[in-house]
């Protein structure tokens, strides 16, 4: 089990307005918040969103090693295309459209976005609802 993640960021107001919305949107809290970031806490596990000087400029991107994006259980397949058409006035955009929303394969029933910093996360449909 992961204790926490920790994503550094360019500009954390605008990761706040897409990353953190979807956090709170998946049943996250804010937990804690600082000058350079804020956390978001969901029972014993935590994200934080950080942009302090250590972050150098250059931006994420998910095609280079490192970290490629964040999967996260959204419930039935109605409620993952809520989410998904909702994320896109918060600054996402889905990804792989023309295989949608089976982009992971047939048995595999998500929505791919990325927000405006390059952030990709993967909203899974459960497995009882597919």
């Amino acid at each position: 089990m992961l204790h926490h993640l920790e994503l550094w960021v360019q500009d954390l107001a605008a990761s706040e307005a897409s990353l953190g919305w979807l956090l709170l949107r998946l049943g996250f809290a804010a937990d804690s918040r600082w000058s350079a970031g804020i956390s978001y806490r969901h029972e014993d596990f935590y994200i934080v969103l950080e942009s302090g000087p250590d972050v150098l400029p250059g931006g994420h991107d998910r095609t280079r090693a490192g970290l490629n994006h964040l999967a996260f259980h959204a419930g039935s397949q109605e409620e993952v295309e809520a989410l998904a058409a909702e994320a896109g006035e918060h600054g996402f955009s889905l990804l792989f459209a023309d295989r949608h929303p089976y982009a992971g394969g047939p048995q595999h029933y998500a929505a791919y976005l990325a927000d405006e910093a390059g952030f990709e996360v993967e909203l899974v449909a459960s497995a009882a609802e597919r």
